[in-house]
């Protein structure tokens, strides 16, 4: 597994992919640093994890968009599967991987509150609260994005489905208004990402919250194993 990891962070550091993440996820949370922060006056980061919501939906399948695709494409997922590792070790590689490139770019935020320190008294309590309930929810869309990625042989193929998943996940409390049906409502609204990760930016650290990004992590690393066991019985 640590195999795996390591070549894929390589992965990510020699090509564009992570400067790119990098570049787009810093301007981004700058912007909305500066905007709610110094422009308002305020030593709350809500806002500034409100709004990354969104562009957090969109860059997590950039990250995970080559994790499994670039193998079919490239013919080394055959190798990769007769290797002497199991299917677990595979998985989580990849997907700590991509994690961990995420992690990188969350860690900006701990930035943010230490210059916000210099000015004011930061709620540590609730940063750090949202900070780990914004690394759950990078975990829970990963795990979703690399079984998009195991589907498809072709990078821009998983990209544009992981963003249209994401585009559906943002417009989720627009569905759960617009339709009258009940346990419909009510099943959108177990499955709401939105409504999970917005209690941890007001510092509600809840373990119903907390299990709930876990299982859709759990499951989608799941189905990812069984989609690489079928191809290596196939």
């Amino acid at each position: 597994m640590i195999a795996i990891l390591k070549r894929e962070l390589s992965s990510y550091f020699n090509s564009a992919t992570a400067y790119v993440v990098f570049a787009v996820y810093f301007f981004f949370s700058g912007l909305f640093f500066c905007d709610y922060c110094f422009e308002r006056n305020t030593a709350s980061l809500a806002g500034v994890y409100g709004n990354m919501f969104i562009i957090i939906l969109f860059i997590i399948p950039i990250i995970t968009m080559k994790t499994f695709s670039e193998e079919k494409r490239q013919k080394t997922d055959q190798a990769l599967l007769t290797a002497p590792i199991s299917l677990f070790e595979i998985v989580v590689g990849k997907f700590l991987g991509a994690f961990l490139l995420f992690t990188l770019c969350c860690c900006i935020f701990l930035v943010y509150a230490l210059v916000i320190s210099f000015f004011a008294a930061p709620d540590w309590a609730v940063l750090l609260c949202t900070f780990v309930g914004i690394l759950l929810l990078g975990a829970a869309l990963i795990a979703i994005n690399v079984f998009i990625s195991v589907l498809t042989e072709s990078m821009i193929i998983s990209a544009v489905t992981g963003m249209a998943v994401g585009l559906v996940i943002s417009l989720m409390n627009y569905f759960i208004q617009i339709i009258s049906v009940d346990w419909i409502t009510f099943l959108l609204g177990k499955i709401n990402f939105i409504n999970y990760y917005t209690n941890f930016t007001y510092g509600i650290l809840s373990i119903i919250d907390v299990i709930f990004f876990l299982s859709v992590t759990v499951l989608f690393l799941f189905f990812t194993g069984r989609v690489l066991e079928k191809k290596r019985w196939s």
